[in-house]
């Protein structure tokens, strides 16, 4: 008789004692394995999950958007993206800005440009039909084809008028028509409106170029906060 575990036991129940621990030690390594294995898989999902895909924001303007006169980081588009990044939302900001850029071209132009997935769309066009005296009417028309279009394409998608006002040297009238014609169109359509894209800079010297009408640097940041009071609550 020989001790084995505590236990006195014969030559060959001694040997399956110890066969038996061996199987049941194998089985704990596995299970230990298994339960380790397991943990890591768990600790890894958080992280995973946290991984959105970025959703894309299309800024679709004139000058004002492309940023004329300025480093294309100082446009207002530019200082929106980078306050998106600074609070970690998962959002692409894509200029789509065209100097010169009138409804009627921005008509031209959707189909190109909405060849790209859009969750967001900034509609920034008015601005130079305004300079050039066409009617209002005709402006408004083009506008609406543009939102039509970007919804036909992208059912889900959430636009953002900006609002654009005229010097009063177009004459009373057509400066008031003008300006209504943007919130219309946010009401008939349901779209978010940003008042007036240049509020606190148009007509403002120290924050515009020298030609008067496009914004300095300066000018940029006061023109993303106003379009940002109104996107941050669509992200």
């Amino acid at each position: 008789m020989k001790k084995f575990n505590g236990i006195y036991m014969s030559g060959k129940y001694l040997i399956v004692g110890i066969l038996l621990l061996s199987v049941l030690g194998s089985c704990g390594n596995n299970e230990d394995k298994t339960s380790n294995s397991n943990k890591q898989k768990r600790e890894q999902l958080p992280r995973e999950a946290g991984k959105e895909k970025a959703k894309t924001i299309v800024f679709f303007g004139n000058s004002l958007t492309a940023g004329y006169g300025v480093d294309p980081s100082e446009a207002f588009p530019a200082l929106v993206q980078e306050k998106i990044d600074s609070l970690e939302l998962p959002y692409k900001v894509i200029n789509s800005g065209l100097s010169g850029e009138t409804t009627a071209g921005g008509k031209s132009r959707i189909d190109w440009i909405l060849r790209q997935p859009v969750d967001i769309f900034v509609l920034e066009l008015g601005g130079n039909d305004g300079l050039r005296g066409i009617p209002v009417a005709e402006t408004a028309k083009n506008l609406q084809a543009i939102i039509d279009r970007v919804r036909e394409k992208y059912p889900n998608v959430k636009i953002i008028l900006a609002g654009m006002q005229v010097p009063p040297n177009m004459g009373r009238n057509y400066a008031s028509a003008f300006r209504v014609a943007f919130q219309q169109l946010a009401a008939n359509n349901h779209v978010d409106l940003i008042p007036f894209l240049l509020e606190n800079v148009g007509g403002i010297s120290h924050l515009n170029q020298a030609d008067g009408i496009h914004p300095n640097p300066q000018g940029h940041k006061i023109v993303a906060g106003n379009v940002w009071r109104v996107l941050q609550g669509l992200l």
